[in-house]
């Protein structure tokens, strides 16, 4: 976080795309799945459902905007 004075507050566009888990990893949703689904295989849209990681290099800007996640 800044070390500006005040409040931490949550950025609530971030808060409804990402989740913290138990062990402080960030899941996210795979991108991909939300038109032209016909033309993707069965094995392709069933992972597309699962949650993905968020890759190390974008965890720390990710956090700073969850501070209470």
């Amino acid at each position: 976080m800044s070390r500006r004075a005040g409040k931490a507050k949550t950025r609530k566009s971030v808060a409804k795309r990402f989740k913290v888990t138990g062990t402080g990893k960030v899941l996210r949703r795979k991108k991909g799945a939300r038109h032209l689904m016909r033309s993707k295989n069965s094995k392709r849209k069933r992972s597309l459902r699962k949650a993905g990681l968020v890759s190390d290099a974008d965890m720390p800007a990710i956090k700073r905007n969850l501070p209470f996640g």
